[in-house]
């Protein structure tokens, strides 16, 4: 055992078996064992890893950002632009290549920031936060279901997160972490 107690508190993995695979997600059952000693089968879902990127104007004083609906959960909320970490890609290059494609700004600067995992101990999906300066406008955007994007004052995100709109985990981690810079 090491001194933080790592190994004592680990959950041992005997193997897991696939239940449902797609591009998406991964459902599966995992036979573990718990530190006390249980033995059981535990769901697994495993989805692709995400960017998110916060983009900043020079002042540092707006932040892009588009107010969408999202079907599943039937909300609406703010959001910043990203997606989904395709194989093999670089997680860094995947918000700066989403942050175009979402926004037609290309980034100058990018910085990282946290890496978390949303729903830790039910859900595999890594997500990767990061803040772009010096944004230009290079392009019209190529995806057209993501919103209308617009600068938002960063004095307002505050405001936008109290009242709940703002629903999505990794905008809320970056808009958090603007906060307290």
């Amino acid at each position: 055992m090491d001194s933080t107690g790592e190994d004592q508190d680990r959950w041992t993995i005997h193997g897991e078996r696939p239940v449902y695979d797609s591009p998406w997600v991964r459902l599966g059952k995992a036979d573990v064992t718990t530190p006390s000693g249980n033995r059981f089968e535990h769901h697994t879902v495993t989805l692709p890893p995400a960017a998110v990127m916060a983009i900043l104007d020079r002042d540092g004083e707006h932040v892009l950002m588009s107010y969408r609906h999202r079907f599943v959960p039937d909300v609406w909320g703010w959001e910043l632009p990203g997606g989904l970490v395709d194989q093999n890609e670089d997680p860094e290059r995947t918000a700066v290549r989403e942050a175009l494609e979402e926004t037609g700004y290309e980034v100058g600067s990018v910085e990282a920031v946290a890496v978390f995992e949303p729903m830790i101990g039910i859900v595999r999906s890594r997500h990767h936060i990061f803040v772009g300066r010096d944004a230009e406008l290079i392009a019209e955007p190529t995806e057209f279901d993501e919103g209308r994007y617009q600068w938002v004052p960063v004095s307002d995100v505050r405001g936008l997160i109290a009242a709940g709109r703002v629903q999505s985990s990794g905008t809320l981690v970056a808009l958090l972490h603007l906060l307290g810079n």
